[in-house]
């Protein structure tokens, strides 16, 4: 078979289209990930109470089940459940938000209780509430040491969101699967799609790295 790689380049554009929703839904997945995970992570370091245990059924009920039956649930079945329509946009931002919010909870909770209990009693003898103590103390210690952890999940959320085209989010996978489907330029079209997932996560990994440099 011959293979006419001009066609990588020609096909470009329509990547494009679709590289503009993947950057979109990543940055407020992760915006919302990292709300939620920091919130739930917050939640489950208590080890007791009620919002230690929705925070515990929250992170399981993610963390048990794939990320592809996640998007199916809440842009299908969610919406005849509640009679509502879900916008393909909101449920893949959804769909990254909760899954990358429930493994970065594990981040936060695993960096806030590595912080010496030493610090918390010393912060109580100042006369800190356990607010305080928390916002002023803990949480810049812990962020640093769950920074790596973060960034991590930050670039499997971004590519997690190939998954999003069994719901037909025009991202990346989908415009590339399409431009297949019109051209079967299946070689030079997905090798495009790689170079473009590639550039993009090498991209992010840099800038992850810098920042984690500077807070060092």
């Amino acid at each position: 078979m011959r293979f006419d790689w001009s066609y990588s380049i020609k096909v470009i554009p329509t990547l494009m289209t679709g590289l503009k929703y993947t950057i979109l839904i990543s940055i407020l997945g992760i915006l919302l990930g990292f709300v939620l995970g920091m919130l739930t992570g917050l939640a489950r370091s208590g080890k007791k109470g009620i919002l230690n245990t929705i925070a515990s059924v929250y992170v399981g009920i993610i963390r048990g089940t794939p990320l592809m039956v996640q998007a199916l649930y809440i842009y299908f079945a969610i919406p005849m459940i509640l009679n509502i329509n879900i916008p393909v946009l909101v449920a893949g931002v959804l769909t990254i938000g909760l899954n990358s919010g429930a493994y970065m909870s594990e981040c936060v909770r695993g960096a806030i209780e590595s912080i010496d209990i030493g610090q918390r009693e010393a912060g109580t003898c100042l006369g800190l509430s356990k607010v305080q103590v928390m916002v002023s103390i803990i949480i810049p210690q812990a962020f640093k040491i769950m920074l790596p952890s973060l960034g991590n999940q930050f670039v499997i959320s971004v590519k997690d969101t190939s998954l999003l085209t069994t719901i037909g989010v025009a991202e990346l996978t989908r415009q590339a699967t399409q431009a297949v489907s019109k051209s079967f330029r299946t070689v030079e079209i997905y090798t495009s799609l790689a170079v473009v997932y590639l550039l993009l996560i090498t991209t992010l990994s840099f800038i992850l790295k810098k920042l984690e440099g500077r807070l060092k």
